[in-house]
């Protein structure tokens, strides 16, 4: 390549073999090469970035670091191309949006006013948008069913009267509605914990994942409830989020879902204990519950107190027959007991007089012995005393004494009885009859 002089000679400024461009000739140019070198249009992947509508017109730049570098795109999705591509979108339910991986086909164009070479979009291939989704999902599950992590919620107990109920959802939305009217209507007394959260957007992952591990960490709640209406697949994709998949295993109580997409299965609702396809199915879900509790307690208690009234009938009829029983043994051995006792009262009736007669001679005949006996009775007393008397005069201990017989005793008065009671050299007080020894003990044996 040749370079410009730089001499300010006399050669003239537009020389044909080095010809300078004015900046509109130099776009022109540059659009001429570009619809020369890609004039079928090009097929371009990248990361959506900066998603801005104007009117009916989209931008955003389409970015890559797959080289080790970031490279950008400027793209321009205009009206028409996206009124073409619309029913296609909404077939496999997509809505681009930042950080949202496609494939897209459009003319390369440099776009003179802003100095930017550019996109206009005129096609998507959805098959390549909805395999990354699907490869990333498939790789989260891969790792939780690694770890033992897919099926953990589901080995939580569920409640059988879930009243009490945390709720992770965006309150503003009709799916919190829903959801919420469908409690309402059933007049069950449901109690909710509610954690008002995005949905969607990059920020909606971190949220719903930090409200799902508050609830959990809360000891009065039965069940989480996890809700959304529904949307686009991409939009969807925030729970194939894994730290929301980790959440929810690592949760306490029972985690149902309602996502509101009836032909997609999310991570989290692979996760979770039970998956509905709606919010409002989600709670009536928890209503039918709450219903069937009380429908079987309603019946067990129908049971008690059936079962209580025959019991009742039957200890009743037991009762009225034993005292039927009781009142006709009752009167006959009152009867029994009348005639045994008009026995009795005849028997007394003729049996009193002479036993008054008897017991009137018994006592005249002791009255004439006591009045006969008194002298023998007092002479043999005498003689019954002077006897004692004279074996009392033998025990007495000086008449002992006299006859020879002496009490040792020890210095503190002790009697002693054997030779263990005066031990060698003790001090012993032998008593006679005319006074008192003392001595001190030698030896014994």
């Amino acid at each position: 390549m040749s370079q410009p002089a730089f001499d300010f000679g006399d050669e003239p400024v537009d020389d044909p073999t080095n010809p300078t461009y004015t900046v509109a000739e130099l776009a022109d140019a540059l659009n001429a090469s570009l619809r020369r070198g890609f004039s079928d249009g090009v097929w371009v992947r990248g990361e959506i970035q900066g998603w801005n509508e104007r009117g009916q017109h989209a931008y955003f730049n389409l970015a890559d670091d797959s080289v080790g570098m970031k490279a950008v795109l400027r793209v321009q999705f205009f009206a028409n191309a996206r009124m073409k591509l619309r029913p296609m979108l909404q077939k496999h339910r997509l809505r681009l949006a930042d950080g949202m991986k496609v494939r897209v086909f459009g003319y390369l164009d440099f776009y003179a006013p802003a100095g930017q070479l550019g996109l206009k979009m005129a096609d998507l291939d959805p098959r390549f948008t909805l395999g990354d989704l699907a490869a990333h999902r498939d790789e989260i599950i891969r790792r939780l069913v690694a770890e033992g992590l897919l099926d953990a919620n589901k080995r939580a107990v569920a409640s059988p009267i879930p009243l009490h109920v945390g709720v992770v959802s965006s309150v503003d939305t009709a799916a919190w509605h829903d959801f919420h009217d469908e409690l309402v209507r059933s007049r069950f007394g449901f109690h909710l914990r509610v954690c008002d959260v995005r949905v969607q957007g990059p920020t909606a992952a971190r949220g719903i994942s930090r409200a799902i591990l508050a609830l959990s960490s809360r000891r009065d709640l039965d069940a989480i409830v996890v809700i959304r209406g529904g949307g686009a697949r991409n939009e969807l994709a925030t729970f194939d989020a894994e730290p929301i998949a980790r959440a929810i295993a690592a949760a306490r109580v029972p985690v149902f879902t309602g996502l509101g997409h009836e032909v997609d299965r999310s991570v989290a609702d692979e996760v979770a204990h039970t998956a509905f396809k709606t919010p409002t199915a989600c709670a009536a879900a928890l209503v039918d519950a709450v219903r069937t509790y009380l429908e079987s307690s309603e019946r067990s208690w129908t049971a008690i107190s059936a079962l209580s009234h025959r019991q009742l009938a039957s200890a009743t009829e037991q009762l009225t027959g034993r005292a039927h029983r009781i009142a006709r043994r009752t009167h006959d051995a009152v009867e029994r007991a009348d005639e045994r006792l008009a026995v009795r009262v005849d028997t007394v009736r003729n049996r009193a007089p002479r036993a008054l007669a008897a017991a009137q001679a018994r006592i005249d005949d002791i009255a004439t012995r006591l009045v006969r006996r008194p002298h023998q009775v007092l002479a043999a007393e005498d003689r019954h005393l002077a006897s004692l008397q004279a074996r009392l005069g033998l025990l007495d201990p000086v008449n002992l004494l006299a006859r020879g017989w002496s009490i040792t005793r020890t210095a503190d008065g002790r009697v002693v009885r054997d030779v263990g009671g005066a031990p060698p050299g003790a001090i012993i007080h032998t008593e006679v009859a005319d006074g008192t020894l003392t001595s001190r003990v030698e030896d014994t044996s």
